[in-house]
Parts: C-alpha cells; structure tokens; sequence
C-alpha cells in the first residue's frame, strides 16, 4: 500500500515538472516568435525603405532632366512657385507630388553674422531687424541666447565671409535641417516651447547661395517688413498674382503705389533678375508607404540631393 501511494505521489510530481517543463517552454517559443516577427517587420521594413531610395534616385533623376529641357525657367518656376504638381496614374498606382519654392525667397540667416563687413551693412541690418521682431512677436523667452547659439554655428561674426562655399564652409548654417537642431537645442536649453511654434522658413533661407533675396517670391510677412507696407495689402497683391486673366502688377509698382522704399532696398532683393536658384520636394508613395526628398536645382545643375525616408 505503502508503496503504491509512493508511486502515485512520484507520477503527480513527475507530471507536474513535465507540465512546468512544458510551459517554460512554451513561454520561450512565444518569446523568441515575438522577437522574430519584430525582426522580420523590420528587415520588410529595411527592404521597404531601400526599395524607395532606389526609386527617389530614379524620380530625382527624371525630374532634373526634364528642368534640364526647359529653356525659359523663369517661366517653369514661376508657376511650380505658385503650383504644387501632382502627377498619378488612373489605377493609384503611382502617384508623385512636385512642389519647388525659390531658394533665395528669404533672408539669408548667415547675415545675421555679417556685421563687421561693409559690403553687408544692409544685409545684417535688415536680418537683425528680422530677427529681432520675430522675438518680439512671439515672446521669445532668452532671443540674445537664440541668437548667441546661431551665431556660434555659423563661426562668429568674423569667420562666415562673401566667399565662403557650402563645401568648405565648417560652421555656417546650410539647410533647415541644422537650423531646426538648433532650435530644439534652444528649447532643451531655456524651456521655450514658443520657439518651435514659430513659421521660420515665412522669413529665412538656410543657403549659403542666398546672396540677395528673391523678394518676387517672399512671403507676405517677410515683405511687410523689408518694405514696411500693411501685409493685408501685401497679400491681396499676391493673390491677384494667381488669378487667370488679371493684369499682373510687378513687385516694383506695387511697392512704389503703397509708400514703400523700393530703391532704398533694391540692393538686397534680385530686382528684376530671375534667380535660377529653386529648392524642391518630391512626395511619393512606395509599397504603401509615403516618402520624400530634397534636392536644389541652381543655375541648371541638381544638387545636395536629401532623403528624407519614410514620413
């Protein structure tokens, strides 16, 4: 008798480690699958993203060639200016959207570094005048340390020169991209949310090819200040620069008919001169998936080419 519950006793326990044995295992194999599937998503995901960066290459390419083809850029521009181009198919099978905005269109945000050089007296003026009413606008908490950090990335006010390169300038600022690190630099710093709350790109360029501002292409806050003119009116100008049959009033006239100071500020705006200098932005769809790049188009050449991977 003895012996039988011995034996019985020893089957339970036996079970019982078999069974624990079993659910330990279990639990691993649901762990390890979890651990695979995440790895497979993402190796999808890698072959996803390496998919569209081939195809970026290849819309980039096409893009480019057909700018290349037009003779009258001033022409094609001016209406991608005002236009975002989007081209698909009937089936949704492929679909691009084309959006390009002048390069020049704002302050160069480097001026702000140029106060030693004579040449750039007006350029600093007016980007110090810029800056200094966004701060005002929009509460900045500390703007003399905003500007004291941009300063610092650009390389003081004696280091960015007239005859600085984006490839052999170190520290000038190039692109929003590193501008907008310094802004969330900035907020980490002083706790200034508003900073980012901010429409940046409505008053700056982020180019070291902004030598002048493309002033036909400006935001209407941008040429309120630069001319001093109510930006009501600076946009209901604007707005009949779009409609189809509306005879066109030229920057000049308009400044000039609403008591603004033309010629005083005509040696920092392009004037009549059509800068072929364009910024461009590609949206397109790729395994279900939406994408973009950047890239410049100055003087008939492409370059500083941005993927931007999936949004």
């Amino acid at each position: 008798m003895d012996k039988t519950v011995t034996t019985f006793a020893n089957v339970k326990k036996q079970e019982g480690f078999a069974l624990l044995i079993t659910l330990s295992v279990l639990t691993v194999l649901i762990a390890l699958t979890t651990v695979l599937l995440s790895y497979f998503e993402k190796v999808q995901e890698d072959a996803a993203d390496t998919t569209a960066l081939i195809q970026s290459n290849v819309y980039y390419s096409d893009v480019t060639a057909i700018f290349d083809r037009f003779e009258k850029k001033k022409s094609l521009f001016s209406r991608l200016y005002q236009f975002p181009v989007p081209l698909l198919t009937e089936d949704g099978r492929f679909e691009l959207l084309l959006q390009c905005s002048a390069l020049s269109n704002g302050v160069n945000v480097n001026w702000l570094a140029m106060e030693s050089q004579k040449d750039m007296q007006a350029q600093y003026n007016f980007a110090q005048t810029v800056f200094d009413s966004i701060a005002q606008e929009y509460t900045l908490e500390d703007a003399s340390r905003l500007q004291e950090m941009l300063l610092q990335e650009i390389g003081g006010k004696e280091a960015y020169t007239k005859n600085t390169t984006r490839l052999g300038q170190k520290n000038g600022i190039v692109s929003y991209r590193q501008f907008a690190q310094i802004i969330d630099r900035y907020q980490f710093e002083v706790d200034d949310m508003k900073a980012n709350t901010i429409p940046w790109k409505k008053y700056f360029t982020f180019s070291s090819n902004a030598k002048v501002i493309d002033a036909e292409y400006s935001s209407a806050e941008l040429l309120s200040l630069l001319f001093d003119i109510d930006i009501q009116s600076i946009k209901e100008w604007q707005a009949t620069l779009q409609e189809e049959g509306t005879p066109k009033v030229s920057l000049e006239s308009f400044v000039k008919t609403s008591g603004g100071d033309y010629l005083g500020r005509k040696k920092m705006i392009a004037d009549k001169i059509f800068l072929e200098e364009s910024q461009c932005t590609v949206t397109y769809k790729s395994t279900e998936r939406q994408y973009h790049f950047r890239f410049e188009y100055i003087n008939g050449g492409a370059k500083n080419f941005e993927f931007y991977g999936n949004n």
